[in-house]
């Protein structure tokens, strides 16, 4: 079975120049600097698998990138645009800003302000309230717990809770 040669990929002066700085930079991811080095050596004509050798990666890698970098170069993006990783897709985000500052203003105010007989807010009463007022559908606790320590609130402290006047 004859193998076909891979597509080829010339690459500009401005974009070989981009790319060897993008190389030789310090700051530089690891994957960025991969991705470069296999369009730099595409363009010099190499094959997938003189590619993959030469990296200790995959021809398949080598050819991926070959093949995302002329797709992209069409479109005419930038070249480090050209190197990043492809939105991933997974689940919609449940709950959209403006619910989750809801439960972080929730969380900043008095329970008492909504009928709640309790001193200091749990994640289990603000999942409750939220679903109660209609913010939400519904929400776990241990989500809404998830929230609240990344955003670094405690609604259980006292520094937290407002002085009312006297």
């Amino acid at each position: 079975m004859a193998q076909l040669a891979p597509k080829s990929l010339t690459l500009s002066e401005c974009e070989r120049q981009e790319l060897e700085k993008l190389l030789n930079r310090r700051s530089t991811p690891q994957q960025i600097a991969l991705r470069t080095k296999i369009i730099l050596l595409a363009d010099k004509g190499k094959n997938n698998r003189d590619i993959g050798r030469e990296l200790s990666i995959t021809r398949f890698m080598a050819r991926r990138w070959r093949h995302r970098w002329l797709e992209l170069s069409e479109r005419k993006l930038p070249v480090i645009e050209r190197l990043q990783d492809t939105e991933r897709c997974g689940a919609p985000a449940k709950f959209s800003m403006e619910q989750v500052v809801e439960l972080f203003a929730l969380a900043c105010c008095e329970p008492e302000d909504c009928g709640r007989p309790i001193s200091h807010w749990t994640a289990r009463e603000l999942a409750e309230e939220m679903v109660k007022q209609g913010r939400v559908e519904s929400i776990s606790p241990r989500h809404v717990g998830r929230l609240l320590e990344e955003a670094q609130i405690k609604p259980y402290s006292e520094s937290l809770l407002v002085d009312s006047p006297p």
